[in-house]
């Protein structure tokens, strides 16, 4: 049985690996695994352990900790999935594209960008 953490942990990993535009096996080889281990890993059905995920972490250039960003357990849980739909929007493809195609736009272009959706957002 998958334990939560194991599974929020994966998901930050497939987030992060994701945003930086790298691949399952461009991660596993930098960690020196195979690919297959990674998918275990995102998916929650292997835990990582300690060294593996500072390995992880270095190569995604993230600290430890970003890992468990956003767990508040079980009892938290159920608050969080009323209060908050970040973990939905990050588990939506096209929004994690938009992220990091926004990241990859100069940041004076970035912020005129930011301010026009802005706009946009409060006329709607």
């Amino acid at each position: 049985m998958k334990h939560p953490v194991d599974v929020h942990v994966g998901k930050r990993i497939r987030h992060r690996r994701w945003m930086v535009g790298m691949t399952q096996q461009q991660l596993a080889e930098n960690v020196g695994i195979k690919f297959q281990q990674i998918q275990k890993y995102e998916t929650g059905m292997n835990r990582v352990s300690a060294s593996r995920l500072w390995d992880i972490a270095e190569t995604l250039d993230v600290p430890v900790s970003f890992f468990f960003e956003g767990y508040e357990g079980e009892a938290g849980a159920e608050r969080s999935a009323k209060t908050s739909v970040q973990g939905d929007i990050l588990a939506d493809k096209e929004a994690l594209e938009l992220v990091r195609s926004y990241y990859a736009i100069p940041e004076n272009q970035r912020r005129r960008l930011f301010d026009l959706a802005r706009v946009l957002s409060d006329a709607a």
